[in-house]
């Protein structure tokens, strides 16, 4: 008796275990942010895409294939050339999802990798076309406007193929070894120009200034000739008068100088065997 239920409870487990299996293998789970497209033996691509959460589908007839419809990073380097035909170095930063309901037809034209499929293809041939309407000059003082012409026509070209582009920004710009070594050279030639010109301003004012100078010493030559002139002798009188005053006061505040009387003899003072 215990033996034949043991048995019964066998089978029964046994059922429940394999129906577990069949339901198991006929779920699958779609993840936040991720939707489905459901592959049909039969019919093909569907045209209904899947959301999130639990789901349930035909084994072997049918299978699930799920996509990120997140932004995803992708960074397109490319070499090109500017409108006065200088090479550029410019590296695209671009953040991309798929158009949900577009996802049967991304499946089925382009596959699961179609970024690497698209992006490598239409951001070249956009950044050069946009890139040659502009100098080198003007890639840099102009650049935002270059980023905004390059992000309206990927976004453009991109929505053709079902997906969007959530952004796109330039975070590389470098240009070739000669237009660097120009710009050096183009630098290095205004400063020495900037060096001339300031040593040809200072010799200017040099010569307004000895000129002037010139102008006053001659204007000064003049009033004392006129001076001369009209006062003789006596101007020249006064001037040595006012210059012996002068001395005496300067001398006069020195320790070392001793005043002695004129007209006298400097030895009174001394022995007489040494006057003799």
């Amino acid at each position: 008796m215990a033996a034949q239920f043991l048995n019964r409870v066998g089978q029964f487990g046994l059922g429940v275990a394999i129906v577990g299996g069949v339901v198991n293998s006929a779920l699958y789970n779609v993840d936040g942010g991720h939707r489905a497209v459901i592959f049909d033996r039969f019919t093909g691509v569907k045209n209904e895409v899947t959301g999130e959460g639990t789901h349930f589908f035909i084994p072997w007839v049918q299978r699930p294939i799920i996509y990120d419809i997140r932004s995803q990073p992708r960074n397109v380097p490319v070499v090109t050339g500017s409108k006065d035909l200088q090479n550029v170095n410019i590296t695209l930063r671009i953040l991309y999802r798929p158009i949900p309901d577009q996802l049967p037809k991304i499946y089925t034209i382009l596959g699961q990798d179609y970024d690497e499929r698209v992006l490598p293809s239409i951001a070249p041939e956009v950044l050069k076309a946009v890139v040659a309407q502009f100098d080198a000059g003007e890639l840099i003082t102009q650049r935002e406007m270059v980023s905004q012409r390059v992000s309206d026509d990927l976004t453009e070209r991109a929505k053709q193929f079902g997906f969007i582009l959530d952004d796109i920004s330039i975070t590389h710009l470098t240009f070739g070894r000669e237009f660097t070594l120009a710009v050096e050279m183009k630098q290095v030639a205004q400063q020495e120009a900037e060096k001339a010109r300031f040593v040809v301003e200072k010799a200017e004012q040099q010569k307004l200034a000895a000129i002037i100078s010139a102008e006053g010493d001659a204007t000064a030559a003049g009033l004392l000739a006129k001076a001369f002139g009209e006062a003789g002798d006596g101007l020249v009188e006064l001037r040595r008068i006012e210059a012996a005053e002068d001395i005496a006061y300067q001398l006069s505040r020195s320790r070392g100088v001793a005043y002695l009387p004129g007209n006298q003899n400097t030895l009174l003072n001394l022995p007489s065997t040494l006057a003799q």
